[in-house]
C-alpha cells in the first residue's frame, strides 16, 4: 500500500529534509509516517496478511500434490529345504526394491468454506491495511501536538526573557534610586530578586523546551538533528464547525472504517464455521511405480525381476457425523465474536461523536478565550510600559511595577494555552475525521 498524504493543517508536507537545522512541522510528520516504530511494526504485520491475502486468491482453490520415493538394498542369506529333501543355500544375496508414488487430493465441494477461507483472508488483509491507515492518523496527531508544544514552550520562553528585559531596566533605575537616595535598598533587593526568579524560570523553561525536542525526535524514530529549531508561531483553523466534523463520520474516520470491516471478518468466519457442516467431495488420483531386482534367484519361482506401475483415480466423500460438537461449538464461537465486533462498533461510533463534540467544545472555548486574551495582552503591555515609566519618574511604587510585570506574565501564559489548546482540539478534529492524511 502506497498513501500519498495530505496534511490539512495549514502547513505544508514536503520531504524529509533540513535546512539550517530549521523543522516544519510536516517534515517531522513525513519523518515519523517513515521511521515511527509502531507504524513500521503494524506495517510488518499488514504486511504478512497481505501475504495471506495474495495465497488466498488462487491457493485455496489448488490440489494438494504430494511425491514419495524409496530405495531400499538387501543383501541376504537363504537355506531352503524342499520335500524331496533338496536343499539350497544362498549367501550374500542382493537385491534392489525402487517405489516411487506421486499422489493428488483436490477438493472439489466443502461446502463453500474455501470460498469464506478466500474471503477471511482478503478481509482480514485490508482489515490490517486499514489498522496502518488509523494508526498513521494518530501519529500524525501525536507528533502535530508535540510540535505545537515546543512551540508553545517557546513562546513561553520569549515572554520570561521579555520580562527579564523588564527587570533588569528596573534594577537599574533602582539602583539610581538608591545611589541618589531616592530609593531603598528593600526596593533595590526585591528588584534583583524578582529578576532572578525570571531567570530561573527562563532556565527551567529551555529544559522542558530540550526534553519536548527529545520526545519529538523519539516519536520520528530520531530521525530529526541532535539540535534543531522549529517554528515560532502557532497556525489555526479559526472556522470549522462541528456540522462539518460529525458529518459522514462513520465514512470517514479512519478507526470506524476499521471496525467495520472487523464485521466483515468476523461474517466471513461465521461463513467458514457453518461449512463445517457440509460433505466433502475430494478428486484423488495416485501414480505407483515399484521395481525389483534379485542379484540371484532364492529358489526355483524366485523372481530375477519385476516392475509394476500404474495410475488409479476416484472420488471420495466424507460427511461428518459427530465429532464431539465441535462444529457447534466453532459456529457459536464465530457467531458470538461476530455480535461483539458488532458492539465494538456501536461502541466506537458512540465514543467518536462524543470525543468530537467534546473536541469540538474545547475548540470553540479556546477560540473565544484566544480572542480575549489577544485583546488582554495588549493591554497588559501597555500597563507594564506605562508602569514602567511612571516607576522612573518616581511615581510609580516598585509593588506596582512588579504586579504589572506578573500581571502581562499571566496573560501571556493564557494566551499561549489558548493558542495551544485551539490548535490541539483542531489537530484532535480533524483526527477524528479522518482528515489529517488523505490516500489516493
Amino acid at each position: 500500500m502506497k498513501y500519498r498524504f495530505l496534511l490539512i493543517l495549514s502547513f505544508g508536507l514536503t520531504g524529509v529534509c533540513y535546512s539550517q537545522q530549521n523543522i516544519t512541522v510536516g517534515e517531522a510528520v513525513a519523518a515519523a509516517l517513515q521511521k515511527n516504530y509502531d507504524v513500521k511494526l503494524q506495517q510488518n504485520i499488514a504486511a504478512t496478511a497481505n501475504s495471506d491475502k495474495k495465497f488466498a486468491a488462487i491457493g485455496v482453490f489448488l490440489p494438494n500434490i504430494n511425491g514419495v520415493g524409496a530405495i531400499v538394498k538387501n543383501t541376504t542369506d537363504s537355506r531352503s529345504i524342499t520335500a524331496s529333501d533338496v536343499e539350497t543355500v544362498r549367501t550374500g544375496i542382493k537385491s534392489t526394491n525402487t517405489q516411487g508414488s506421486v499422489q493428488l487430493v483436490w477438493t472439489l465441494f466443502d461446502g463453500t468454506k474455501m470460498f469464506a477461507t478466500r474471503k477471511r483472508l482478503v478481509e482480514t488483509a485490508e482489515l490490517n491495511e486499514l489498522n496502518v491507515r488509523s494508526l498513521m492518523n494518530n501519529t500524525v496527531a501525536s507528533v502535530v501536538n508535540n510540535y505545537y508544544n515546543i512551540v508553545r514552550q517557546k513562546q513561553q520562553l520569549k515572554a520570561f526573557q521579555e520580562q527579564i528585559g523588564v527587570g533588569e531596566e528596573r534594577v537599574k533605575l533602582a539602583e539610581k534610586k538608591l545611589q541618589v537616595g531616592t530609593g531603598g535598598k528593600p526596593e533595590f533587593l526585591q528588584a534583583k530578586v524578582d529578576l532572578n526568579a525570571f531567570r530561573t524560570s527562563a532556565l527551567a523553561q529551555e529544559a522542558l523546551i530540550l526534553q519536548l525536542k527529545d520526545q519529538l525526535n523519539g516519536l520520528v524514530g530520531l530521525t530529526l538533528p541532535p539540535t534543531y529549531e522549529t517554528a515560532d508561531t502557532i497556525i489555526i483553523d479559526m472556522d470549522m464547525t462541528l456540522q462539518e466534523v460529525i458529518a459522514n463520520i462513520e465514512e470517514t474516520n479512519p478507526t470506524l472504517i476499521a471496525a467495520r470491516k472487523a464485521i466483515e471478518v468476523a461474517e466471513a468466519g461465521v461463513w467458514e464455521s457453518r461449512a463445517g457442516r457440509s460433505p466433502v467431495v475430494n478428486f484423488n488420483s495416485n501414480y505407483n511405480f515399484n521395481k525389483t531386482e534379485n542379484a540371484v534367484a532364492a529358489s526355483p519361482v524366485s523372481l530375477l525381476y519385476s516392475r509394476n506401475k500404474g495410475l488409479n483415480y476416484g472420488l471420495s466423500v466424507s460427511l461428518p457425523i459427530l465429532n464431539g460438537l465441535n462444529i457447534t461449538n466453532n459456529i457459536n464461537k464465530a457467531r458470538i465474536n461476530l455480535e461483539r465486533q458488532k458492539l465494538i462498533y456501536d461502541q466506537q461510533v458512540m465514543v467518536a461523536t462524543v470525543n468530537a463534540r467534546v473536541a469540538y467544545a474545547g475548540y470553540d472555548n479556546a477560540r473565544k478565550t484566544l480572542i480575549i486574551e489577544e485583546e488582554n495582552i495588549l493591554l497588559a503591555k501597555e500597563n507594564v510600559f506605562i508602569m514602567l515609566e511612571s516607576f522612573k519618574r518616581g511615581i510609580a511604587t516598585t509593588i506596582e511595577l512588579r504586579t504589572a510585570q506578573q500581571s502581562l506574565v499571566d496573560a501571556y501564559t493564557r494566551l499561549i494555552a489558548a493558542r495551544y489548546n485551539a490548535k490541539v482540539s483542531e489537530t484532535e478534529l480533524l483526527r477524528l475525521r479522518g482528515a489529517l492524511l488523505v490516500s489516493q
